[in-house]
């Protein structure tokens, strides 16, 4: 899952700047010496100790990050399939239960407002998870859009608390607190697919507790009642302490989710941007059908066709830096220039940071489509020097 940021996590100030909203573990954070900053409306943890070593811990052990921030919009009642199938651009009403799917909301236009996850808890009753940023218009959107439908639409955002363990070890951290008061769901843990959820107790508080994350390796979401936070926090922190996990702030989140080709909205996604734009549009169903076999008309589906049915104007690719320097989020993208002088503009880098994992820059950018072959040599204007970097296929790392 992504998140709405504007600007480059680990770029942004280590101050503590004024906002309003802070997490049910905003004190926790403070008591581990966390940098603040403030994100999509909201003060979070950028890191607790260095943003190499946060990093290092997810790809090696795990990491335990705080994701309260994130929007929960929950939708019941037999109509509530049939108005996600309205709202969004995948379908809903072929979601198992138990399972996950990614999906977006796009505006008339094609134009993405939100990249979202939804859970089908149960034949009638669906999740939405939405980005911090956008978590009140999607809550908006989805009423206004599921109006004629019948089901409820609650924004459970507030009464919510969200966990995040991402690593290696994750598995048997979240298993051991399951066995901490309920041996019986250490089993469910173990068992749970990739995508997938199911209620249990961790910590001894109820949980539901998902199979996905935004890092790039396994890991477990874990949303419970926000007055249950901290008692899950905490017991994450003293059982995962002898799997090698620590707190992970903002900055490494980031960094890992570039490396796995994790798009971010406000940089990858946007309202200038489709879903084809980003190279996914196989999250776009415009063959959705309803329970009597006629075509479901979402939102956004005439312009997502014709955008189909047409060239894009720019693709998304990854860059794989072959100098030192990397690229960040708004450089140019530059035909190499002779002298190391930047050439004339070509596209945007949308992300970019040195990969601690791979030991070279890395950047996700907009090109024009025919220099988006692999393969293809680019630059990137870097303060005024363009600095040489290569088209390759996303994502820059796979575990495993």
């Amino acid at each position: 899952m992504t998140e709405d940021v504007t600007t480059d996590p680990a770029a942004a100030p280590a101050s503590t700047p004024t906002t309003d909203r802070t997490t049910p573990l905003h004190e926790e954070h403070l008591a581990l010496g966390a940098s603040m900053t403030g994100f999509g409306g909201w003060l979070m943890p950028l890191r607790y100790t260095s943003d190499l070593a946060e990093h290092r811990a997810v790809r090696e052990a795990a990491g335990l990050f705080d994701l309260s921030h994130m929007g929960e919009i929950e939708l019941a009642g037999p109509g509530a399939a049939a108005a996600l199938d309205h709202a969004l651009v995948g379908s809903a009403t072929a979601i198992a239960v138990g399972r996950a799917k990614y999906s977006m909301i796009c505006a008339e236009d094609g134009s993405v407002l939100d990249d979202l996850i939804v859970y089908r808890l149960a034949d009638e009753r669906f999740l939405v998870v939405a980005n911090a940023g956008n978590a009140e218009l999607v809550a908006r959107e989805l009423r206004e859009r599921a109006a004629g439908f019948d089901t409820v639409v609650a924004d459970r955002s507030a009464e919510t608390a969200l966990v995040a363990v991402q690593g290696p070890r994750a598995e048997d951290i979240v298993a051991a607190l399951a066995a901490l008061a309920a041996p019986e769901d250490v089993e469910a843990v173990r068992a749970l697919r990739y995508y997938a959820a199911v209620a249990v107790t961790v910590a001894g508080v109820r949980a539901l507790a998902a199979r996905t994350g935004y890092t790039g390796e396994d890991g477990f979401e874990l949303f419970v009642a926000a007055e249950d936070a901290v008692t899950l926090w905490r017991a994450a922190l003293a059982e995962g302490a002898g799997h090698g996990m620590i707190p992970a702030g903002l900055s490494a989140r980031d960094s890992l989710r570039l490396e796995a080709g994790m798009p971010l909205y406000g940089h990858e996604l946007d309202t200038t941007t489709t879903p084809y734009e980003a190279g996914l549009g196989r999250v776009v169903r415009l063959d959705k059908t309803d329970a009597d076999g006629n075509p479901v008309e979402f939102v956004g589906r005439a312009a997502l066709a014709a955008r189909q049915a047409s060239a894009p104007a720019r693709v998304l690719v990854g860059l794989r830096g072959t100098g030192r320097r990397p690229a960040r989020a708004g450089h140019a993208v530059v035909l190499p220039g002779d002298g190391g002088a930047p050439g004339h503009r070509v596209g945007t880098v949308t992300s970019g940071a040195p990969s601690p994992t791979l030991g070279y820059p890395v950047a996700m950018a907009y090109v024009t489509p025919e220099l988006s072959a692999e393969g293809t040599e680019l630059a990137v204007d870097v303060r005024g020097r363009a600095e040489p970097f290569v088209v390759v296929p996303l994502p820059f790392y796979k575990r495993g």
